[in-house]
């Protein structure tokens, strides 16, 4: 198991879920305590009251800890019978969720916080689980590929130099614009970690994608770069068609655009937000309340399958990889699964390159939701007008304490360290927060406390006092 942390940890878990309870108390959140139905919650350790569990996915690798958690037992250890389900879409796999039809899912981070704020639909779903960090990249087409390659800096050996900023696009998107085309790029889903990180790449390159308006829910308004959403499997085969000139995915659909050489990715989403969060398991809040019991035990049973795939410095990636190319699963090839998933990364034929963090499911307290991220997500909603008008702060900490629930997932995690599962320095003695963060290509600092002042470092983006209307921006 790694041993690099990306904060100062204690061995004194048993604080842990206190400690999260109060997390905005010194953001000026702390007058509102968490109810008894979620202290109850959090305590939870006993029975399964629901043993015979659907629960959703999308076919990417990055649902690892689902299917892992199903083949090595770890549901079953926990006494439940687990049925995993690939869905068609983000959308279905949403809406399969509110309604009933599946339990829980694998999902987008940006899909209950949309959801509580009434972005697209209006629920009550909590994200009491991250599921990883990394494992994004963005791909462009050969074309495109072929018209900057030759602009790279390059290293002794020939090998473009990492990363590459959006601003290689630039005279690309200008030549398109000439010959009357607009330049069109794919993402997975507006709420998706795919949608902001392919936006913050083109914005710190000086290229606007555009924003949401009342009368624009695609978010192409004062767009240099026009954005569309298209499933993670048809990724390859809408690029191939030449529908878009590149896409932001995650994997193994940037791998399988190697494969077929039919595309090269230009970035990875670690460079673009070094160690960023991506997916969590998501449920609805009155699952949680009304299922403690077996809330807690499908915790347990994916921090441990977390655990699995992080453990010895990744020994067991080759085995994880045979079962996610299983059909029932990602049902990609395993040479494409494997490109990614072990410690690897390509970028185009002949250059392969060493990434052992492109995927981290259980190391540097992966599965902690920190209310930071959740607050970054609502950010990155405002700066492109999901959110048409400004808040405090104080509303960017309560909608982030309404979806991420630490306390579940702390004590989920102090049980199975109590028993000795997990170690307890894998549990973070933490407010909430991960603290000031740099890592991003643009080299802007994010602090989760001051998401206003942060919002306002952007050349590219909303500003304070600007507002979104059907007719566009408005305000200075």
């Amino acid at each position: 198991m790694g041993t690099e942390r990306g904060f100062v940890f204690s061995r004194r878990a048993a604080l842990g879920a206190l400690l999260a309870s109060v997390a905005l108390a010194g953001c000026g959140g702390g007058d509102k305590a968490p109810s008894q139905e979620a202290i109850e919650a959090a305590k939870a350790g006993g029975a399964v009251e629901k043993p015979v569990l659907k629960l959703g996915f999308i076919k990417l690798t990055d649902m690892a800890p689902l299917a892992i958690a199903k083949e090595k037992g770890f549901f079953a250890e926990e006494g439940l019978n687990v049925t995993l389900e690939p869905q068609a879409n983000w959308k279905v796999l949403l809406d399969g969720v509110i309604g009933g039809q599946l339990d829980g899912a694998h999902m987008l981070a940006g899909q209950p916080i949309a959801a509580t704020i009434g972005y697209g639909t209006k629920a009550e779903l909590i994200a009491p689980l991250s599921l990883d960090l990394n494992g994004n990249a963005i791909t462009v087409s050969n074309k495109v590929w072929d018209m900057v390659k030759g602009d790279l800096k390059r290293s002794a050996d020939g090998k473009p130099v990492h990363p590459i900023s959006a601003s290689v696009l630039q005279p690309v998107v200008k030549s398109f614009a000439q010959q009357g085309k607009p330049f069109n790029m794919g993402m997975v889903f507006p709420v998706s970690t795919h949608n902001y990180e392919l936006r913050y790449w083109l914005a710190a390159g000086g290229l606007n994608p555009g924003y949401y308006t009342p009368g624009d829910i695609k978010g192409t308004t004062s767009a240099d770069v026009q954005l569309s959403v298209t499933p993670p499997p048809q990724m390859p085969a809408t690029l191939e068609a030449g529908t878009i000139e590149g896409y932001c995915v995650g994997e193994p659909w940037n791998q399988a655009a190697v494969q077929k050489k039919i595309g090269v990715p230009i970035v990875t989403d670690d460079e673009i937000w070094h160690d960023n969060p991506e997916k969590v398991f998501s449920i609805r809040k009155d699952f949680a309340e009304k299922y403690p019991g077996t809330t807690a035990a499908m915790l347990r049973a994916i921090i441990k399958a977390q655990q699995w795939l992080d453990a010895d410095g990744g020994k067991n990636r080759a085995e994880a990889v045979k079962i996610l190319s299983q059909p029932n699963y990602v049902g990609a090839d395993e040479a494409v699964i494997a490109a990614s998933m072990t410690g690897k990364f390509t970028f185009e034929p002949g250059d392969t390159r060493d990434a052992p963090g492109f995927n981290i499911f259980f190391d540097k307290f992966a599965g902690y939701p920190y209310y930071s991220d959740a607050i970054w997500y609502l950010t990155q909603m405002r700066r492109w007008g999901q959110i048409p008008a400004d808040h405090p702060d104080q509303w960017y900490f309560d909608q982030a304490k309404a979806v991420y629930r630490p306390d579940l997932y702390l004590s989920a995690a102090k049980q199975l360290a109590d028993k000795g599962v997990i170690p307890a320095a894998a549990i973070p003695e933490t407010d909430g927060f991960r603290g000031e963060q740099d890592g991003f290509i643009d080299g802007i600092t994010y602090d989760g406390k001051q998401p206003n002042a942060y919002l306002a470092k952007f050349k590219i983006g909303l500003k304070q006092g600007q507002k979104v209307t059907a007719s566009g921006v408005t305000g200075k």
